[in-house]
């Protein structure tokens, strides 16, 4: 029998809550090494992998029992906190935010075989282009992102965007990065192939987290100081100009935070770090149904299907 579940990341109380869809609650709660941010589940749904910021160590999680199985280290994680894996899963990649600093993990032996200094400040998430071929790292403290070649393994390029750039993903047409500025309250779409950006937009208050449907019709930023979602439409169409346009700003939690789609792109959650629930947000309606309550202060979060 298929279930639908989220793993959701209590930043303050050092937990995983695990959410039941169908019952719409929380059926475990796991330990987790000191203050979970980020989290990434394998293509395959066997295994999860938790950046614990403050305990500078990456949790590994066995999905079918829901322990913690292994601890991976190494001096140089410094606030480890983007994660990201590649399209066949063998690789995880890490962004160690204040080591400035991207950590290149064998998933099958969970070692890590390269440390990449991007030379850039804050280096802060993980985001692959939908092909796989490409690493995009938003650098907070340096206002751009870093470019890297997944095949090479290797930094390619830095390219300028707002201030305090946080929130990165690639639309699924691979055409577009959306880039969501947190010190300026816009967004940012930018051309893959040229760079230039296409496109600013005003969005909430402090963004900080953006991600596409399924099939790319939305992308949606959680706006951490607005307590909202901006609901972008990425191709609008009035009187024949198409355009990405904000059509809502949907009131949720207080501290948005992560978010993530169900398979089926019909409902997103998103984690209310500082009211301590996840919202499930109806894609037909684009309303708030519902709330979850979790633990306390979550961010982090992921689907899962078993």
């Amino acid at each position: 029998m298929t279930t639908e579940k989220l793993i959701v990341l209590n930043k303050d109380e050092d937990t995983v809550s695990i959410v039941n869809l169908e019952a719409k609650a929380v059926e475990k709660t796991i330990a987790t090494d000191h203050n979970p941010h980020e989290i990434v589940v394998t293509p395959d749904g066997k295994k999860s992998y938790i950046a614990c910021s403050l305990g500078n160590v990456v949790d590994v999680m066995d999905n079918d029992t829901f322990q913690i199985t292994n601890r991976i280290k190494h001096p140089d994680f410094s606030f480890p906190h983007g994660v990201g894996l590649t399209k066949d899963g063998d690789k995880l990649y890490l962004a160690s935010t204040y080591s400035e600093k991207v950590f290149i993990i064998n998933t099958k032996t969970d070692e890590i075989e390269k440390v990449i200094p991007t030379s850039q400040k804050y280096s802060h998430m993980i985001s692959f282009s939908p092909d796989g071929k490409i690493v995009y790292i938003p650098n907070i403290g340096s206002n751009n992102i870093t470019v890297m070649d997944v095949e090479t393994e290797e930094i390619v390029n830095h390219f300028p965007v707002g201030p305090g750039p946080e929130g990165v993903a690639v639309h699924p047409n691979g055409e577009h990065i959306y880039v969501a500025n947190q010190d300026d309250d816009t967004l940012f779409v930018i051309d893959t192939k040229t760079l230039e950006v296409l496109h600013k937009r005003r969005v909430g208050g402090t963004p900080v987290r953006l991600v596409f449907s399924p099939n790319g019709k939305y992308a949606l930023i959680a706006n951490r100081q607005s307590g909202d979602v901006s609901v972008i439409e990425t191709e609008q169409n009035i009187n024949g100009q198409v355009r990405p346009w904000e059509i809502k700003r949907l009131p949720v939690g207080v501290w948005a935070g992560g978010i993530v789609f169900n398979e089926a792109g019909t409902y997103a959650y998103v984690a209310n770090n500082k009211t301590n629930d996840v919202s499930l947000i109806n894609m037909n309606t684009l309303k708030e149904e519902q709330r979850i309550d979790v633990g306390i202060h979550p961010d982090g979060i992921a689907y899962l299907k078993q």
